[in-house]
């Protein structure tokens, strides 16, 4: 045992510029799957929300399928799938695909309860002025929602962050990917696994002191506004 510290410590440098490259690939595919994510959920969102049956079925099938099926499945279907068929994606490009369509799913039950949760007096009262419906949900209820849905989006992107470590199955360079590289390679396996579990401590930390943060401020705003009124 000692022997094999001694050599960790001294390919550590080695380690920690393999690792840190793979962490910010690891970045890379969270902040990507993340806004592909925001965009479906919004948008499926506000479907489910449409007093129109289709868009709002169109939703739901989304919502179900995406959510019924691993993401590990899913990576594979985008990955392995649409190749047999032509479409070639890289496994970076794949990863960010396939957690941003899964996130989506999760994220419109998120939006949709935001919007549901702005009282409907203020949908009637922009009618009453004039305003469209989509002119209400971009001017009035989607910016209140996204206030609301702040916190638990916080806590999504930390779940994505740890989660990304599944894109090692489709060869996407993210850090346990390149971990089970370095083991391969060394048979240091405990202290690398080590190494790797520091950093994304590193980077999960600050994620969840920003959303408690959120959720704090979330928390007085509602609080001064039930004083007001």
């Amino acid at each position: 045992m000692i022997e094999s510290w001694g050599r960790a410590i001294a390919l550590f440098p080695h380690f920690a510029e393999v690792l840190l490259l793979a962490a910010i690939t690891t970045v890379e595919i969270t902040v990507g799957g993340f806004v592909i994510a925001v965009i479906l959920g919004l948008a499926f969102g506000i479907l489910k929300t449409s007093p129109h049956r289709t868009r709002r079925a169109i939703a739901t099938v989304y919502v179900e399928v995406f959510r019924s099926v691993p993401v590990l499945t899913q990576l594979f279907i985008i990955y392995f799938g649409l190749g047999e068929i032509g479409v070639r994606l890289d496994p970076l490009s794949a990863a960010i695909i396939g957690f941003g369509i899964n996130g989506g799913a999760y994220l419109t039950e998120v939006f949709r309860s935001g919007i549901e949760a702005i009282h409907a007096g203020q949908m009637e009262a922009s009618f009453a002025i004039g305003m469209t419906r989509p002119q209400t949900m971009r001017y009035i209820i989607v910016p209140q929602a996204v206030r609301i849905v702040l916190p638990p989006i916080g806590n999504y992107v930390i779940g994505l962050l740890k989660e990304t470590s599944i894109a090692s199955a489709v060869a996407a360079p993210e850090l346990m990917y390149q971990a089970g590289t370095l083991i391969r390679q060394t048979f240091l396996s405990s202290q690398i696994y080590l190494m790797v579990a520091v950093i994304y401590l590193c980077m999960s930390l600050p994620l969840s002191r920003l959303t408690r943060h959120l959720e704090s401020r979330m928390g007085k705003g509602k609080a001064a506004g039930g004083a007001t009124r």
